[in-house]
């Protein structure tokens, strides 16, 4: 190249610069909960819910269930309540948890004291599952 282009090619490259604009960066928040538009909500929810994989319990299936069998667990759940207030207050009173087998409604719990804590067998009866917890001496 010539250097009269060369000055020339130099010359239009510059103006040509000096007439682009820039702007500024500018962050607007989709979210609505962050500033977003609010017309996005339903949008974001959707959007959620197409990709959710969990199938949680429905808030109405307390209405399927056969009373007797709710009242069942609730009296279960009450029993294992108690047992397990009972059981923190005695270890840790001056009487302690006499050892033995219980058979409370479908469980079935057995204690034993051994020297390193207390040995809490639980087994439901109904399903099989058994639960162990070992409570250590302080």
């Amino acid at each position: 190249m010539k250097p009269n282009i060369r000055i020339t090619l130099t010359i239009l490259l510059l103006i040509i610069l000096q007439n682009a604009y820039s702007q500024d960066l500018v962050y607007k928040p989709i979210n609505p909960a962050f500033g977003g538009d609010s017309f996005n909500y339903q949008w974001l929810l959707s959007s959620a819910q197409e990709q959710n994989d969990f199938k949680g319990n429905n808030d109405l299936d307390f209405l399927n269930k056969d009373p007797l069998q709710q009242f069942e667990q609730d009296l279960n759940r009450q029993i294992l309540s108690q047992l397990s207030r009972r059981l923190v207050t005695d270890v840790f009173g001056e009487e302690g948890l006499k050892d033995g087998t219980f058979e409370i409604g479908g469980f079935q719990i057995e204690i034993n004291s051994y020297p390193d804590g207390i040995h809490i067998d639980i087994l439901d009866s109904s399903t099989g599952g058994e639960t162990s917890i070992i409570v250590p001496y302080f």
